[in-house]
């Protein structure tokens, strides 16, 4: 792949700029500050913002049925109607140790909030796990032993589910993905990455089964086979990106987000074009 042309959208400082979800319905760009505690909106076509605050860490996002959104907090699980400020808790999640949280999270193929949570102490053994959240608030542990949970995307048929670890060995790992009843099986480990290559962030299917990977440790987007193979990478002026997301009218447009690159500049969010669409995203309920 040429290294595309890559454009700022956005040239601005955000605490954390995580989750990046395309809402084709509105033709804008959702985004969370995770530390700020809030969501953003963006409206390509005219450029016209919307901010909601939360008062807590905000680690992701997802759409929902009815324009509403399924939003994870420190603990919680909610969907939000950005036209009223309603929130309604589906979900509370118990974290083993009192500073951990959630943190990325994605709705899968099956309707389901796929969400995992974060654990920041050294030295531990990790006490973070990967959660399914079905829209009746059940909730499934589906992985434990996790440092920071990461990277969920799905592929294009919906058959195999991708996720990452973003600390200690930093792994790349893929499921056997039912999306009739949202269950997994035959995990396997596809990658080790190294912070040289890119530690795992956030993650994203293209339509050819490819897996686009957020590399903040190399500043650049890593892009993977199905397999694990790293076939090539782009290189992107913000200092930590943080996720990729596939959006425009063609689904062709890659939206990235970044973290604080403390007083470097490189803040903010970029675009650039590829030549397969992104798997479009599902809806929550």
């Amino acid at each position: 792949m040429t290294q595309p042309d890559v454009n700022w959208v956005i040239r601005e400082r955000f605490g954390v700029a995580e989750s990046p979800v395309w809402d084709a319905a509105k033709g804008r760009l959702l985004w969370c500050d995770i530390p700020a505690g809030a969501i953003h909106a963006l409206d390509i076509a005219t450029g016209e913002r919307a901010l909601w605050e939360f008062g807590e860490p905000v680690p992701s996002l997802g759409l929902a049925k009815n324009g509403k959104l399924v939003v994870a907090l420190r603990n919680d699980v909610i969907v939000f109607d950005p036209a009223t400020g309603v929130r309604e808790r589906v979900a509370r999640i118990k974290h083993a140790k009192p500073d951990m949280r959630l943190n990325d999270g994605k709705v899968g193929p099956d309707g389901a909030f796929w969400v995992g949570s974060m654990d920041a102490a050294p030295g531990d053994v990790p006490a973070a796990k990967l959660y399914r959240v079905a829209p009746n608030g059940d909730v499934r542990v589906v992985a434990e032993g996790i440092a920071i949970s990461n990277g969920l995307a799905w592929n294009a048929d919906a058959t195999l589910l991708y996720h990452s670890d973003s600390r200690g060995s930093m792994w790349l790992d893929c499921w056997d993905f039912d999306r009739a009843t949202g269950s997994v099986s035959n995990r396997r480990r596809l990658r080790d990455n190294d912070e040289a290559n890119g530690r795992p962030d956030g993650g994203a299917c293209d339509i050819l089964g490819n897996y686009w990977s957020a590399g903040p440790s190399a500043s650049r987007i890593n892009r993977f086979s199905a397999t694990g193979d790293l076939l090539d990478w782009v290189d992107v002026p913000l200092k930590y990106p943080t996720m990729p997301c596939f959006g425009g009218a063609d689904m062709k447009t890659v939206f990235v987000t970044s973290l604080n690159s403390r007083k470097d500049g490189r803040d903010g969010i970029v675009q650039f074009q590829v030549d397969a669409p992104g798997v479009p995203v599902g809806l929550f309920g």
